[in-house]
């Protein structure tokens, strides 16, 4: 299926963009629980002990929290925010407009809503030679092996597997929703040990990062942060909502010397340009 989109207009663009990150968080929108979303139980009994919109399907919905990623969207594709799409979108725009090589990355996609946007981007400003990759393992994060990765002991992944395990299938319904499912999108589906070493990308312009693991933030940045083109972007989203997501990031940066100033984006995100 092909983009059905091609903005050249630049008084367009940014009214097409604006529109579409609205849409993946649902920002100013209410929205409807699905009877089988995994937190549906959790939330409803607090709304009826709260008297919230709940008790008649409805989510409570605060700007503050869909502007900084802070609360979990029952049917937005992505949950990072207004703030952080946003620097995303500011990313890519970048990277197009000084022709930084490369392609765009996430490692750790849930419902696909970044990507989307990174793929809304490429067909606003007519690239059509760039790719956005979409890395997951599409079954949730792994669970924590602190034998290997001391940072991940204590880390419960298993708790949260119904709502972060989002299938391949699910996000290409997303895309086509949005009119943005080709060939410049492309999936790496699998757990980042077994898929980014070896994968077919010679260069990577935004690399973005959203594994919450230790163990999943160091296999990402060393299979991919040597692809980083000079003056592409480094994004990680959990850098300061997950200790042992900042440690991976510290470990890495000391060890190859990295010394590019961290951007704090929203409180949570953080992002360094190489």
């Amino acid at each position: 299926m092909g983009s059905f989109l091609t903005v050249t207009d630049n008084g367009v663009q940014p009214l097409y963009l604006d529109l579409l990150r609205r849409n993946l968080t649902r920002y100013g929108m209410r929205e409807r629980v699905p009877s089988k979303w995994p937190l549906r139980r959790k939330v409803l009994y607090k709304a009826v002990n709260t008297l919230s919109p709940l008790r008649l399907g409805l989510s409570p919905f605060t700007e503050n929290k869909r502007e900084l990623g802070l609360d979990w969207p029952a049917e937005a594709e992505t949950m990072i925010g207004m703030k952080r799409l946003t620097n995303l979108q500011e990313c890519v725009e970048t990277v197009l407009k000084e022709d930084v090589p490369g392609d765009l990355i996430e490692c750790g996609v849930w419902r696909g809503g970044a990507c989307i946007l990174m793929r809304g981007v490429l067909a606003a400003y007519g690239d059509d030679t760039r790719r956005v990759w979409l890395a997951d393992s599409f079954q949730g994060v792994p669970r924590s092996d602190p034998d290997n990765y001391k940072a991940d002991k204590g880390i419960r992944a298993d708790f949260a597997a119904g709502i972060l395990g989002v299938s391949e299938d699910e996000v290409k319904a997303n895309f086509e929703r949005y009119g943005l499912l080709d060939d410049q999108v492309r999936f790496l589906p699998g757990w980042f040990k077994d898929t980014l070493a070896d994968a077919p990308i010679e260069s990577i312009a935004v690399l973005r990062l959203d594994g919450d693991l230790y163990e999943s933030t160091i296999q990402a940045l060393d299979a991919l942060y040597p692809r980083l083109s000079p003056g592409g972007f480094c994004i990680v989203d959990d850098y300061r909502a997950v200790k042992a997501c900042e440690m991976a990031v510290t470990d890495y940066r000391t060890k190859h010397g990295i010394t590019a100033e961290i951007v704090d984006i929203d409180g949570t995100g953080v992002f360094w340009r190489k």
